[in-house]
């Protein structure tokens, strides 16, 4: 537990994205509402499920099996064994673990799913969770095991095994050694417990674990939106272009609210700049040589290009958080009418469309920036720039940055794989046809989580791109490589950010790369990688535009 973290207090609403990033990433302290509405539909909806248990009353997964299996009768005896049996049978995790932080968004989750009183579980459970988090005590959790049908089944059952100590077979991170399940709630001071009725199918039953990764993957894109953007201003300017096609006049008449906002971000990060065209009066100014008098269209149609993608993800996000705030788990308990209702909020079909199509946007950022990139680097399109970005033009012997756009292009095609989708490509027959259809979403938000640490990298390749191409035109505009007095003031934040990232000094006698043999340019990849993957600095350097996307 971070005691410099702000505590999340958990009442089965109002959790955000960010809140989760804090207790999942940063170690943030977790607690539970003391407001007795919140206490009271707990404890009401447990009570509920004991006295159907006892008086027989036929409900889904506590007085019957499961699945396939739905058609045997439970009688009140066998109801807690049969709760108990769960994670034996969903003990099939294999492939490489997730990350922990996924695991404890997902623990977090689950809690305030659970707050909401229709899962019919009792407190004692939810505050094992707590526990949990609190100690830094994460259980082992695998990549090959749902199809985010019924939930995240076999996921779940792993977090749960751990928190109820059911055997030494299951493992959970704690204090730096892996430990066994029942070991470890000892070590807790919280010992063994057995599942009551319906806690065991409450407990897998649910989408937490695949909607945890993606809240993850949604905060780590909206980062990565602002930094593209960061990295457009960057070579916007190192291109010399116009500002005029974010006039605000455009999008009056096309006023779609991704692009309004796109075309306002553009103009916030232009302004000030002494590189650009500045044309916001409606004068053009013929430029030179063979040069067109408006820009080409990866300049010039940011705003609409951009546009879609910045609804998207904004769309996504609001989707998780809603995702993040529901009952997820089957049968829902109504205390206050005596009833239970079978239906499917187990089926993340929200999750998984929702992370194939991050992915789709993620890689379209990455084709326009690859575009303005390969315009940078070629003398035909790049409005004076030097072939490759070449620094030091008197030496014959250097090859600029022709190997970094190869390195770029390595990683492009690869996001654009990760584009297609994977929801569209289930299988039927799940379960004994039981689940028969099925979301795939614990899949896609894992896919998604290995796009976003690419684009992560891409990134990185971005940047370097902006930062040399900005001292470049700076040399031509204004005679010096220092770009931090001639870019626009938000551009410069990023700028010497990435700067104090790579541990480089600035310098007005020549750009970031010179020589060939002064660079270790993987070093520099390294360092901006890390940062970004850690919300750093050069993150940080973006928040103003991060605000207005998102």
């Amino acid at each position: 537990m971070n005691s410099k973290v702000e505590k999340i207090t958990l009442s089965g609403q109002g959790l955000t994205i960010a809140q989760m990033i804090k207790v999942a990433r940063a170690g943030g302290a977790v607690g539970i509402s003391s407001d007795p509405l919140v206490q009271e539909r707990v404890r009401l909806s447990n009570e509920f499920i004991l006295k159907a248990v006892a008086d027989n009353q036929p409900i889904y997964g506590v007085t019957s099996g499961f699945g396939a299996m739905a058609y045997k009768t439970i009688s009140k005896e066998q109801s807690v064994e049969l709760q108990n049996n769960i994670p034996w049978f969903h003990k099939v995790g294999t492939g490489n673990r997730i990350p922990g932080s996924d695991v404890r968004g997902a623990m977090l989750i689950r809690m305030n799913s659970h707050l909401r009183g229709a899962s019919g579980i009792s407190m004692g459970l939810i505050e094992r969770m707590q526990t949990f988090l609190n100690e830094g005590a994460t259980p082992h959790v695998y990549e090959f095991c749902s199809i985010g049908a019924s939930g995240d089944l076999s996921p779940l059952a792993y977090i749960t095994a751990n928190l109820i100590g059911l055997d030494d077979g299951w493992k959970s991170d704690y204090q730096g050694e892996v430990i066994g399940a029942r070991s470890l709630v000892e070590k807790l001071g919280i010992g063994t417990v057995k599942l009551g009725p319906k806690e065991g199918l409450a407990m897998v039953n649910g989408t937490s674990v695949m909607t945890a990764i993606a809240a993850g993957c949604v905060f780590d894109t909206q980062n990565l939106l602002a930094l593209a953007f960061g990295a457009h201003g960057l070579l916007f300017q190192g291109l010399g272009a116009t500002n005029q096609s974010f006039h605000p006049y455009i999008s009056e008449h096309k006023p779609l609210p991704g692009q309004v906002t796109s075309a306002a971000v553009m103009l916030q990060l232009l302004s000030g700049s002494k590189l650009i065209a500045d044309e916001l009066d409606g004068q053009h100014e013929f430029r030179g040589g063979d040069q067109p008098i408006q820009d080409r269209y990866s300049l010039r149609c940011l705003p609409q290009y951009t546009g879609p993608i910045v609804d998207g993800i904004r769309l996504i996000a609001s989707q998780i958080e809603i995702e993040m705030n529901s009952a997820t788990d089957n049968p829902l308990v109504d205390h206050t009418r005596g009833l239970t209702y079978h239906g499917g909020n187990f089926l993340g079909q929200y999750v998984g469309v929702g992370m194939d199509q991050l992915r789709y946007h993620i890689a379209l950022l990455a084709k326009h920036l690859d575009i303005q990139i390969a315009m940078a680097a070629t003398p035909a399109f790049s409005n004076g720039l030097s072939a490759m970005l070449v620094g030091n033009t008197e030496r014959a012997v250097n090859g600029g940055l022709q190997s970094l756009q190869i390195c770029g292009n390595c990683i492009m095609p690869q996001l654009s794989f990760y584009a297609n989708s994977l929801v569209t490509h289930f299988p039927s027959h799940a379960e004994g046809f039981n689940q028969n259809i099925n979301s795939q979403g614990y899949g896609s938000a894992n896919l998604t989580r290995r796009a976003v640490e690419i684009f992560q990298h891409y990134m990185a390749v971005a940047l370097l791109f902006g930062v040399q191409a900005s001292e470049l035109r700076s040399k031509i505009v204004c005679g010096h490589y220092d770009a931090s007095q001639t870019i626009s003031p938000l551009t410069r934040e990023l700028y010497t950010a990435v700067y104090a990232v790579i541990k480089q000094p600035m310098s007005a006698d020549k750009a970031l790369f010179w020589n060939d043999y002064e660079q270790e340019i993987d070093q520099y990849l390294a360092r901006i990688v890390e940062d970004i993957k850690s919300g750093g600095r050069i993150v940080q350097a973006v928040a103003l535009v991060k605000k207005m996307l998102v």
